[in-house]
């Protein structure tokens, strides 16, 4: 078998790593995160110098409490992985 060599075009990956529809990708996952740990938690996205990027965070008292007793946050990441 021969081996194959793939040279990815830098400018056109960091091109679509920076594009709306990435945005609006990783922000869908984020809500899931949020959806699924519950009230109190918030996404946010946005298009940073090298790709867009989300975060979900605790946007009550309540929420960050129930974070840190329970790691919702980290136990609601399997929901973006479902949906």
């Amino acid at each position: 078998m021969s081996k194959v060599t793939v040279k990815l075009n830098r400018q056109g990956v960091a091109k679509i790593l920076k594009s709306p529809s990435m945005r609006k990708a990783v922000e869908k996952r984020a809500r899931q995160i949020a959806t699924a740990a519950g009230p109190g938690y918030e996404a946010d996205s946005m298009i940073g110098k090298n790709r867009a990027r989300a975060s979900v965070y605790t946007k009550t008292f309540q929420a960050r409490r129930d974070n840190a007793k329970r790691n919702t946050l980290l136990r609601s990441i399997g929901a973006a992985r479902r949906g």
